[in-house]
């Protein structure tokens, strides 16, 4: 059952020069079908936008803007891992739409409505590059300051940020939320539990084997999504994936984690991969948060130690101090799980009951803005 498990919880967890000019800028289509697992806000306009990332691939967003005039900043959004943009990326977005910024939640390479094959794939490259390609395009806009852009990571993709954020300085701000580190994750295994070279070696040859079959078939076989049925022995933190993931609350057709999951190897190039090496020299203003009660909480708490201190546990790297450590910030909510910080949290299953409201809105907005410089 624990490595059944293991390897279920790998698969659902896994959510410099472009071509973003103007002219591949564009409305996917005038009208459509609202297809959120949220209602759209009535302050803010929305839109279908497209663009492409520097390995060709063209992406596709969901534009939020204030009805009421924008504050000139913009944020990228993206996440969970194997997630799309109809779930939690855009709640996040159009929340801070309502609140006076311009953002974009997109669906990564490979997933959703974007490009890229094969599908339910990942890599670190294109995956920092796809944010990168964001803020291409959000500076690309009239109504935003380029020196003003900023972006939001979840789960996984809470990773994915910190690294683009060491890669370019024209992030401002970056909010790491309920974070992941996928290579972590994927080398480690959950808690480190697979962290030695015999478990690995394990993984890989498994990998390599689903590479031969996959030659030699055309065919790729698809890991699974979340665990569905759930067993009644699953981990407090699976009946949570289930509860976002599989009912009402944020099924999505499009999302990878609501359905068939990554391909069995889709996720091999970051399991031997180790790409936060470098957020110990993030100059910009960085707020990791997480729930107190998340299972991931070890991600975030690691990641934002070793991002200023520069050795942490689960980094064998020991580096220099951050040499702007006063705009780093931690934040731990109270009572809040992982999954809390997708939505909010309900007190109820299948997102009924009262709203927890666990993500801390005017904390992101009063960061942010003083950070935005």
């Amino acid at each position: 059952m624990k490595k059944n498990v293991f390897i279920l919880l790998i698969s659902m967890a896994m959510a410099i020069t472009t071509n973003a000019s103007a002219q591949d800028v564009q409305d996917k289509r005038t009208e459509e079908k609202w297809d959120k697992v949220f209602p759209l806000s009535e302050t803010v306009n929305h839109r279908k936008v497209e663009f492409k990332n520097q390995y060709g691939i063209t992406l596709v967003g969901d534009l939020y803007t204030p009805k009421s005039g924008g504050n000139g900043m913009a944020l990228a959004v993206c996440g969970p891992f194997g997630a799309s943009k109809e779930q939690s990326s855009g709640l996040y977005a159009m929340r801070m739409a309502e609140r006076g910024f311009v953002a974009c939640a997109f669906d990564p390479s490979f997933t959703g409505e974007s490009g890229g094959e094969p599908r339910r794939t990942s890599s670190p490259d294109i995956n920092t590059e796809d944010f990168l390609a964001a803020v291409d395009f959000l500076s690309c806009l009239p109504d935003v300051d380029e020196e003003k852009i900023g972006i939001i990571g979840i789960c996984g993709w809470g990773g994915i940020a910190l690294n683009a954020a060491a890669v370019d300085p024209r992030i401002k701000v970056t909010v790491a939320s309920t974070m992941y580190d996928m290579c972590r994750v994927n080398g480690n295994g959950y808690f480190d539990e697979n962290d030695s070279e015999e478990a690995r070696y394990a993984a890989r040859k498994a990998m390599a084997a689903e590479r031969t079959k996959a030659a030699r078939t055309g065919k790729l076989t698809q890991g699974g999504g979340v665990v569905d049925p759930l067993p009644a022995d699953a981990p407090q933190f699976v009946k949570d994936y289930y509860d976002y993931y599989k009912t009402s609350r944020g099924y999505h057709p499009h999302s990878g984690n609501s359905n068939d999951g990554w391909h069995t190897f889709g996720c091999q190039a970051y399991s031997n991969a180790r790409f936060l090496y470098y957020i110990n020299e993030i100059r910009s203003a960085v707020l990791i948060m997480h729930g107190e009660k998340a299972h991931s909480r070890y991600f975030g708490e690691a990641a934002y130690k070793y991002m200023v201190e520069g050795k942490a546990t689960g980094y064998d790297a020991v580096r220099k101090p951050n040499p702007v450590p006063g705009n780093k910030e931690l934040l731990i909510i109270p009572d809040a799980s992982h999954c809390d910080l997708y939505d909010g949290g309900y007190t109820e299953l299948e997102g009924k009951g009262m709203a927890k409201n666990r993500i801390p809105w005017d904390k992101l907005v009063d960061f942010i803005k003083k950070n935005m410089k």
